[in-house]
């Protein structure tokens, strides 16, 4: 890799575990409304709404609680109570507090690159719920650059790759989503590299393999070592 190259990292559950906490808010959803279907079809409702939505409301904690509450609104014919409706926000905001505990071996991974290459977290969400938590996570001096994007299509990829004024084939994204993370950069150039994390959300699974010739398939960050 030679020493101009930007090496992107997506943020939640390839820096730290964040679609535990989530499932965590899905159950907690799912008991609400617990008397009115299976928790399977609850989930799949949710899944619908929150999928719906995305080009409204975009990614992160605060489209979610949206779609939580629309999904009650399904549910009930329209009657949700005011007091659902509280709980509802309450499960988003116990999320927006929940620690930032980094996954194993990132930071010792970020200090053998850092200095070595432009080091930039690329990441979808909350805007201020994203900055609080790379704050809250000590490693954002690590970093040249932070991007919070809308969403992670080709187009997002390019914009960016336009403000740190660098080209696709000078670009490395990491992260844990082939749908989001690996896919776009490869189809614009760059080089795309997954790290499974231990479990992934509905919305972001693909079902078919990825062969290309600028992907590579790790099991934990610290093999970036011996990339890099």
């Amino acid at each position: 890799m030679q020493h101009s190259t930007i090496i992107a990292f997506d943020a939640d559950d390839t820096l730290w575990h964040n679609e535990p906490y989530f499932e965590e808010a899905q159950d907690k959803f799912c008991r609400l409304f617990e008397g009115y279907t299976s928790k399977q079809d609850l989930l799949q409702l949710l899944l619908q709404h929150q999928v719906n939505n995305l080009p409204l409301y975009g990614f992160g904690i605060k489209a979610f609680v949206l779609s939580m509450i629309e999904s009650g609104l399904e549910l009930t014919h329209q009657q949700l109570s005011g007091e659902a409706i509280d709980k509802i926000i309450q499960i988003g905001k116990d999320l927006l507090q929940k620690p930032v505990e980094l996954l194993p071996e990132v930071e010792s991974v970020l200090q053998s690159l850092h200095g070595k290459y432009r080091l930039v977290v690329a990441t979808k969400g909350d805007l201020k719920d994203q900055h609080r938590k790379l704050h809250d996570s000590g490693i954002g001096h690590y970093f040249h650059h932070i991007e919070v994007m809308s969403d992670k299509t080709e187009l997002d990829y390019e914009k960016m790759l336009k403000r740190l004024d660098i080209q696709p084939e000078n670009f490395v994204m990491i992260g844990n989503s082939l749908k989001s993370d690996v896919l776009p950069v490869l189809n614009i150039g760059g080089t795309g590299i997954h790290i499974p994390y231990q479990t992934t959300w509905e919305y972001e699974r693909i079902d078919f393999e990825i062969q290309h010739p600028k992907f590579k398939a790790l099991q934990s960050i610290t093999e970036l070592q011996q990339l890099f």
